[in-house]
């Protein structure tokens, strides 16, 4: 094991490939869904553990793919700006990174029997899905980051697959709210993919990758992040005047001044490497909205809305 940046312990090269900084990708919806059911009072606490475990794991998955993947298809090269990624340092041979990929998904299915049993065939189908979409956001014959599908691919299963599986684990159906929760996490991951594209625009290009920055320049993907922003902020208001939560849930705007400063700096033209610390704001401000919002529908739920 070459010693490089991460250190001589064999576990370092593994926590750089698992990249932590996103994982709050993984455990903000969970927790967004975890706090809808409890504000409907049918909140399990081993059934959410369960949900949050597995999506750690399918992000940690993801994760691994993605840098054994993006390296054998020649995106990850030196010229790259990003985080170090281990196979292309060397840190990790991608038989190694392969093996960590099937012992993750094989921990994952473990847990999801638990899941299983709760909430029957639904939960296979979309575990298999998640399974599915994990190794299909680089690999496989029609990589969906390569093909402009990778923003939708994480609306879909970080927004809506996350906050309404774990809800339906609880609950045994999916209320509207729990679509509209789904929205907002799922539009506040897309930023930290709309930085990640940004930065990484001149490697992709040369990698054939398609996203919105290279098909329609880095303005229109900085209108996205504007976009996915307001989309989120408006979620907490229509629920509120729909009556589907209580005034609590504006708790979520509390981040609101934060998320407006984002937005600012992400247009001020930063790029390259200032764009990793952007990145990990990003991913924080997802977890301080889902936070402030899960605060909220916890609260509401025991105030009786």
């Amino acid at each position: 094991m070459q010693e490089d940046r991460t250190g001589n312990s064999w576990i370092q090269p593994w926590l750089v490939a698992i990249r932590p900084k996103t994982l709050p990708a993984a455990l903000s919806p969970v927790m967004l869904g975890g706090a809808l059911a409890f504000s409907i009072g049918q909140f399990c606490f081993w059934a959410w553990a369960a949900a949050l475990f597995i999506a750690l794991l399918l992000q940690i998955a993801a994760n691994l793919v993605n840098d054994v993947v993006d390296f054998s298809r020649g995106t990850d090269t030196p010229a790259r700006t990003g985080p170090t990624r281990v196979t292309e340092h060397g840190l990790l041979t991608d038989r190694q990174v392969w093996l960590g990929v099937w012992v993750v998904f094989g921990l994952a299915a473990a847990a999801g029997g638990y899941l299983i049993w709760l909430g029957g065939w639904p939960v296979v189908v979309l575990g298999a899905a998640a399974m599915l979409a994990a190794l299909a956001y680089t690999a496989g014959p029609f990589p969906l980051a390569y093909h402009g599908l990778g923003d939708l691919f994480v609306l879909i299963f970080f927004g809506y697959a996350a906050v309404c599986g774990t809800v339906f684990v609880m609950v045994g159906s999916v209320p509207e709210a729990a679509w509209y929760c789904g929205t907002a996490a799922g539009a506040l991951t897309v930023n930290i993919l709309v930085v990640n594209n940004i930065r990484d625009m001149d490697s992709d290009r040369i990698a054939g990758r398609k996203n919105i920055p290279i098909v329609f320049g880095r303005g229109a993907a900085e209108w996205e992040y504007g976009l996915m922003l307001a989309a989120a902020y408006l979620v907490p208001l229509i629920l509120v005047i729909q009556g589907k939560a209580s005034m609590w849930g504006m708790l979520s705007w509390l981040s609101l001044p934060a998320g407006v400063k984002l937005w600012r700096e992400i247009r001020s033209d930063i790029h390259g490497p200032a764009l990793n610390p952007f990145l990990g704001k990003t991913a924080q401000h997802l977890l301080i909205y889902c936070v402030l919002f899960a605060v909220g529908l916890v609260i509401g739920g025991v105030a009786g809305g």
